[in-house]
């Protein structure tokens, strides 16, 4: 379980869009949309090693994941964290991601180490510290 509420654990489960929120150098917040997947207690997130995101996790490893609903009364799951930069063994997290994000148009690649290469991924595992949310 991601937290000690299972309503906030089925949220994060059954939604699939997410802010990232990480820190610039000067402490103050920067923030994207991302998609994500669950990994055990954890959370993943998929990301070319060109993107700010990655940079300022390299230099800071705290963030916050906030997952919310497409439509009103606009419930939200935020995920407090730390989060580690893998780099190898991505196939199998990536997966994860692309099954989270079905249906939406983002198909997974036929040859997905090779676009892992030619994207130059990443995976963002975020160990949470927090987790709060309000669902109606």
């Amino acid at each position: 379980m991601i937290s000690a509420n299972p309503a906030w654990d089925e949220f994060l489960r059954s939604h699939r869009w997410a802010v990232l929120t990480t820190l610039r150098t000067s402490g103050s917040p920067v923030s994207a949309v991302v998609a994500y997947a669950l990994d055990g207690n954890e959370l993943v997130v998929s990301t070319p090693q060109t993107t700010f995101r990655h940079a300022s996790i390299a230099r800071d490893e705290r963030v916050n994941l906030c997952a919310f609903s497409n439509q009103e009364p606009f419930n939200f799951v935020a995920v407090e964290g730390r989060c580690n930069i893998e780099r190898t063994d991505l196939v199998r997290t990536t997966k994860l991601v692309f099954k989270a994000i079905e249906g939406t148009g983002y198909e997974e690649p036929a040859d997905l180490p090779g676009w892992l290469a030619e994207q130059q991924r990443v995976i963002l595992r975020i160990k949470p510290t927090r987790v709060y949310g309000v669902i109606r």
